[in-house]
């Protein structure tokens, strides 16, 4: 935007994204607010447009922009403008009433909350505002807002307020803390019944805990605290004020739970003082549990959630605490604290429960770690009844008449399953897996149940929830388990006809979980085998039976090679079968690994057989071209998909390589099939993604008894490339280095192909955010160039346009998407390695002399991209690669005796600024120092790593 619109203009888009009923007029506007919201014309705009105060509309959109520019795009401004917008926002603060829309008195608060973080030149920003607001009715609401998110924006990702001035800001917020508590006091006393107003002081208090602003010594005698158990301790509180109550206890018992960990070796006084809080809070929150109890009976399940959540945060604060005053094998008061838990964990909704399930993770990490017999029998009990309560809760309802997944709500309930039976397998070596499933085995019987309890006749869904319980542990039973599994097997293999689908259907999945020990009993595989087989055609039970094969098939793969012949049979019926594809393919790669297993002169007409099917389905849509269903027969990526699979997983030992590879041949047969798939489809990008993935494990099937297959491969794809630019074909290209770049006949067909792909990759590359939005094309080039540096060195460092590719890769850098800038760092990290690895190899010196070269010409540009990219860029944790690169960097420097490395950093480091948008310093010429000693001196990259996330800090 060259010239700033009219306040008209800006009125009718605001309109026109609100009101206009043509569907296309919204999107149109909202394109261009966005583009004035990011102009300079928006400051100015913003203001006249909140002084106006024409509409709801426009108030909302003027108040969200200077939200926004001041967030964002604070570095446009003078310094010397700052307090004059300072002023500016305090003026429409003071004009907001009790009708303001809310939506925008919380963007003008962090707008000005956000100024009053960035703005140096303001030094005591808490007390002005308080001084300002604070004796005024009308203007409580706001400065509460305000004092909220003030705490909350320190940390903000948006906010580059750098490390020193962040801890400037907080050392404020410390030392207005007394004011600030005071203010709520008053305003507790102030505030009469208006509800907003009391939730916002509890908000307030809240945000200044978080951020450890107000002490946790101040929390006993504290008034707002005090004010929060009151609430809580009311059943008949509304229910945003016991959000809002619970919220503020559940972030003191996450701090004094920090504390607890940070001050183990404080002195006594600290100590004594912790403990007093952690006593004070302990006695009011049991205090809750006949709150929680009036909860349940008024079926009021917000409030139930509520408690739990602070019962749960209690339990996590004293976890440690609970465990090691139990290591003497008696249990610590704080267990007790466990019995409330459970106590939600056995409400009636699923939903109290799940939200325990971060403390018995942490308590099953805690005791894993201990290994201590005495401590698991202190805990067992808790588990037991939390396996039991569990075990409930996965039950479907009487009347529910399909799986899980069907019916309303069923996704929610299977992935809360799921979350049971990952949390059983953590925390069941407390108890034991096998006493877990002789229990619930026992339930399923009549037998006692946990803890003795005495259970009736099962119904169908206590039976299903019992069979769910004990397929999360059959893993861990030990294969020669011969009492319980045996019945468990019989039981399941005997099962009545009109069994109910949910029980047969988890049934078929303990036969899978039960794999080993099917392995070990190999008299039950037939048995077995034919159970599954004759379900693999029951409607809803196909997918199960065939992922349960493909587990027996890899646990019993020497067993399974006599049954070569019937499972060789069921692939050539797959579509007859209710399965979805990824259970065919599931089933296809069980087939594969018995194949692997067969004798090798059997190998290649079973393989044949075992691809003929998929196969003759590809050719024939290519014959009669058949427009495409995704998803269906008619989709080529179905076949291509069941191939890949076929090839993936058929990995026949070899002992002698000069022998011809048994699968070599049946490759060589299908190669025209995919390269017809290819050409016939070279503008869906789909489709040849999932061609060349085919191509792929087809190449590594047979290894390098397929070259003969390179030349016709490179001779479909570069010209491919050429004309659609799909990445897929770069990544081929590597996957073809890779096996066959030291093969002297090979290589220089491969440098040809990467000598065709660089210049309409270069073309893509070079458009206006080229590296950004093709990332993928980023990821497959340098992931083909870092093959060629670790296979064949010498032709890539010789070529004519390395020096463009290193070019490339420097601007790269930058790029913030993961495993494309993964790609670069290892690129950089295999050119640097290339030039003082393998020095007893012919070609070390020359490999020597054009790293040096490249360093000399290109390492001062490298070491301040990587920098900067570090600081302004990246994300915290993609900076182990960049890590290992200047480790890389560092080791060459030394070995090619180029003694460049410190002065390259020192310059990189004079490059970065000096002082933020607003003036304020970003790093001391100490931490200067600090961070090129570190740097230098480093032997690991996990030194550098933290010394990076340390330095970017002080700029982010």
């Amino acid at each position: 935007m060259d010239s700033p619109p009219t306040l008209d203009t800006v009125y009718q888009a605001v309109y026109s994204l609100y009101n206009n009923t043509n569907p296309a007029e919204p999107g149109k506007a909202s394109l261009w607010l966005g583009e004035l919201q990011r102009s300079v014309f928006a400051w100015k705009i913003a203001d006249e447009m909140l002084h106006q105060k024409r509409n709801l509309e426009s108030c909302y959109f003027a108040a969200q922009t200077m939200r926004t520019k001041i967030q964002l795009s604070f570095h446009e401004l003078p310094q010397e403008a700052h307090v004059s917008l300072r002023d500016s926002l305090m003026e429409h603060i003071s004009q907001i009433n009790e009708h303001t829309n809310s939506a925008i008195v919380t963007q003008l608060c962090l707008a000005l909350a956000d100024l009053a973080l960035q703005m140096s030149s303001w030094q005591k920003p808490v007390v002005d505002l308080i001084n300002r607001f604070g004796t005024s009715t009308a203007n409580l609401w706001p400065l509460l807002e305000i004092m909220t998110v003030l705490p909350e924006e320190v940390n903000s990702r948006s906010l580059r307020l750098g490390a020193n001035h962040r801890q400037h800001v907080l050392n404020e917020l410390n030392a207005s803390a007394n004011t600030v508590t005071e203010f709520l006091k008053m305003c507790l006393k102030d505030g009469g019944d208006n509800v907003q107003i009391r939730v916002t002081i509890l908000r307030c208090f809240t945000s200044w805990i978080t951020v450890h602003a107000i002490p946790l010594e101040a929390v006993p005698t504290s008034d707002v605290v005090l004010y929060a158990l009151q609430v809580l301790g009311n059943h008949m509180a509304g229910s945003q004020l016991h959000e809002a109550a619970t919220d503020c206890i559940c972030i003191i018992l996450q701090a004094l739970g920090e504390d607890s960990t940070t001050n183990r070796d404080s002195d006594n006084e600290s100590s004594m003082q912790l403990h007093q809080l952690q006593l004070c809070l302990f006695t009011s929150v049991m205090n809750l549990e006949q709150p929680y109890h009036l909860s349940v009976a008024h079926e009021d399940m917000e409030k139930s959630i509520n408690y739990c959540r602070i019962f749960t945060e209690l339990a996590e604060t004293f976890l440690e605490t609970m465990v090691a005053g139990s290591e003497d094998g008696k249990q610590h008061y704080a267990i007790k604290i466990l019995d409330l838990v459970l106590t939600c964990v056995g409400h009636h909704d699923y939903e109290v429960a799940q939200i325990t399930f971060n403390l018995w993770y942490r308590l099953s990490e805690i005791l894993y770690q201990k290994n201590s017999h005495d401590l698991n029998a202190v805990f067992r009990p808790h588990i037991e009844r939390l396996i039991g309560a569990l075990c409930r809760h996965c039950q479907m309802e009487p009347d529910h008449l399909g799986l899980v997944e069907e019916g309303g709500g069923g996704e929610e309930f299977a992935d809360f399953r799921n979350r049971v039976s990952e949390l059983i397998k953590d925390v069941v070596f407390v108890v034991g897996s096998s006493h877990c499933f002789r229990q619930m085995f026992s339930s399923l019987t009549g037998g006692p149940g946990p803890q003795g309890q005495p259970v009736h006749t099962p119904t169908w869904d206590s039976t299903e929830a019992a069979l769910f319980v004990m397929q999360a542990v059959a893993k861990n039973i030990l294969p020669e388990e011969n009492d319980v599994v045996p019945k468990v097997v019989e039981a399941i293999l005997n099962l009545p006809e009109n069994t109910h689908i949910a029980v047969r259907y988890t049934s078929i999945l303990l036969l899978g979980e039960l794999c080993e020990w099917i392995d070990r009993h190999p008299q039950s595989l037939e048995p077995v085998l034919n159970f599954l087989l004759a379900c693999l055609n029951q409607k809803g039970l196909g997918s199960a039976a065939s992922g349960a094969l493909l587990s027996i098939c890899t646990a019993c793969s020497l067993h399974m090679a006599s049954h070569f012949s019937g499972l060789l049979q069921i692939t050539r019926s797959l579509d007859n079968f209710a399965i979805s594809n990824d259970a065919a393919i599931g089933l296809l790669k069980g087939v594969s690994i018995i194949l692997a297993r067969l004798p090798h002169e059997e190998i290649a007409a079973a393989m044949r057989e075992l691809c003929c099917f998929q196969v003759s389905s590809l050719w024939n849509l290519l014959m009669d071209k058949t427009p495409i269903e995704r998803g269906t027969k008619t989709d080529p990526v179905i076949w291509l998909d069941r191939l890949a699979a076929i090839f993936k997983h058929t990995n026949p030992p070899i002992h002698d390589s000069n022998k011809p590879h048994p699968c070599q041949s049946i490759i060589s047969e299908i190669w025209p099939v995919l390269s017809n798939v290819c050409e016939t489809y070279q503008q869906d990008v789909r489709i040849m993604e999932r061609c060349c993935r085919c191509i792929r494990f087809a190449v590594r099937c047979v290894g390098k008894h397929s070259a003969h297959l390179l030349e016709p491969i490179v001779k479909q794809i570069v010209p491919l490339y050429t004309a659609h630019q799909h990445s897929c074909f770069l990544y081929l290209g590597s996957i073809l280095v890779d096996e066959y770049a030291t093969d002297s006949e090979c290589v220089w067909n491969l440098f040809n192909m990467l000598d065709a792909f660089i210049g309409p990759t270069y073309a893509l590359l070079q458009q206006e955010d080229g590296l950004k939005n093709h990332p993928d094309t980023v990821d497959d080039l340098f992931r083909l160039c870092a093959r060629f540096l670790q296979r064949a060195p010498i032709v890539v460092l010789h070529s004519p346009f390395f020096g463009s590719i290193v070019d490339c890769a420097i601007t790269a850098c930058s790029l913030d998407h993961r495993d494309a800038n993964s790609s670069v760092m290892k690129f950089f990290y295999d050119l640097l390695h290339c030039g003082r690895s393998y020095k007893d190899r012919s070609d070390y010196t020359i490999r020597r002399q054009f790293v040096r070269n490249i360093l000399y010409e290109k390492g001062e540009t490298l070491v301040t991209k990587l920098l900067h990219a570090s600081v302004f860029e990246l994300s915290s944790y993609m900076l182990s690669d960049v890590a290992d690169v200047i480790i890389e960097l560092t080791r060459s420097d030394e070995e090619l005796k180029l003694a460049q490395m410190s002065n390259w950093l020192e310059h990189a480091i004079k490059t970065m600024p000096l002082q933020n948008a607003s003036g304020a310093p970003t790093a001391t010429p100490e931490q200067l120092f600090e961070f090129h000693d570190t740097i230098t001196r480093s032997e690991t990259p996990k030194t550098v790593t933290h010394a990076l996330r340390n330095f970017a800090r002080l700029y982010r």
